[in-house]
């Protein structure tokens, strides 16, 4: 048996700045016994509750079940214990794999090295047995593995989640520095919006925040375009409760008033991106999205406002920026009376310049910005 089959624990990898939300998300789902760890949390839960978070999850990287745990003070011993695991029970050799990899702290110093070692052992045995081997494929594979080495102790894992959740499939278009789903996501939890009034993205990019904001109140399952996950490769994958568990969710669906989420953008690139994008969730004659400059709103009021402005990063010209959040804190103040707005600050150093007094602040990391979601009441 493997790890997980013996304890029914699994490992969610999630960003530090919201395992808070992220574990009321897996309780919410059916996991139990949730217990935070370095860089993502530890959780028990039956076949079902599993299909379930890595179909509903909107927080959540990837989801990984243990398949062995032991020392491993040198890649010749990484190498003899995972040569011995039954690879057979995951993929054959028509299929492809890949395999990502973390160490710290351990006598196998680089993750790339170990990552080769465990590719090494996974061929060698199907060389070994068959005569042939599955292929490497970095970007698609048909099956995803996970190595953790910390202080010389290893965990070689199945990626349940088939590749990091956060790829909904809904970003058909692109624009520069677009933000990380599970960001807009964690975003819009945040904000509190309920529906009960309307939301509007000024700054709508591809569409990422608007597209978050439809599938949580229309309880769309994040992972509804998703061609495939992990667990079907899993040895004691159950297909008539994952089809259970798919097809309650998808009953679940429910409406949302055409309007109630609003967009605009100064970009037409980015207003064509983000209409495409919304219509492959089947929002496109929901969410309303208009090319517009922000300044050219004649007003915002009692709505909830979320917004990733400009950064330094985003803009090809960031010397103006300062002025640019002066300009748009005049307008929060002058023509968004009775809003709420949820804006994301890639650098925190523009904060101060949109001139108001902030509610509070909430670190929030975007790849590798240390950026900040600020609430501004608008009275």
């Amino acid at each position: 048996m493997f790890d997980y089959q013996k304890t029914g624990r699994y490992f969610a990898q999630v960003s530090d700045d919201i395992k808070d939300i992220a574990e009321e998300e897996l309780l919410s789902l059916g996991a139990r016994d949730t217990r935070l760890g370095y860089r993502g949390i530890s959780f028990a839960a039956d076949p079902e509750a599993l299909y379930a978070v890595n179909f509903h999850s909107r927080l959540i990287n990837r989801v990984l079940a243990p398949l062995i745990s032991f020392n491993c003070h040198s890649d010749k011993y990484l190498y003899n214990r995972a040569i011995q695991i039954r690879w057979d029970n995951f993929l054959d050799t028509s299929m492809t794999f890949a395999i990502f990899a973390s160490v710290s702290n351990s006598s196998i110093r680089h993750s790339r090295f170990a990552s080769l070692r465990l590719k090494d052992a996974i061929v060698d045995y199907f060389q070994k047995a068959l005569g042939e081997r599955p292929s490497i494929d970095t970007k698609n594979p048909d099956v995803w593995f996970n190595l953790y080495i910390n202080n010389d102790k290893a965990v070689i894992s199945l990626d349940t989640s088939g590749g990091s959740l956060h790829r909904r499939g809904y970003r058909g278009k692109s624009v520069q520095a677009p933000m990380i789903e599970t960001l807009a996501a964690a975003i819009i939890y945040y904000s509190g919006w309920d529906g009960s009034v309307p939301l509007y993205d000024p700054f709508c990019g591809s569409g990422t925040l608007l597209c978050e904001a439809y599938m949580r109140q229309s309880n769309t399952p994040a992972g509804i375009l998703r061609p495939r996950f992990g667990f079907e490769r899993m040895p004691d994958f159950n297909n008539l409760l994952w089809h259970k568990v798919k097809s309650g969710g998808m009953k679940r669906i429910n409406s949302v008033s055409r309007g109630m989420i609003h967009g605009s953008d100064i970009s037409l690139k980015a207003v064509k991106a983000s209409i495409h994008n919304c219509s492959l969730i089947g929002a496109e004659k929901v969410i309303r999205i208009e090319k517009k400059d922000v300044f050219d709103i004649d007003k915002i009021q009692n709505k909830v406002i979320v917004c990733n402005p400009p950064y330094g990063i985003r803009m090809a010209e960031a010397e103006g920026l300062c002025a640019f959040y002066k300009r748009y804190g005049d307008f929060l103040k002058k023509r968004c009376v009775g809003s709420s707005a949820y804006i994301y600050f890639g650098e925190r150093k523009y904060i101060k310049e949109i001139g108001l007094k902030p509610s509070w602040k909430k670190p929030l990391s975007n790849g590798g910005l240390d950026g900040r979601l600020v609430k501004f009441e608008l009275y």
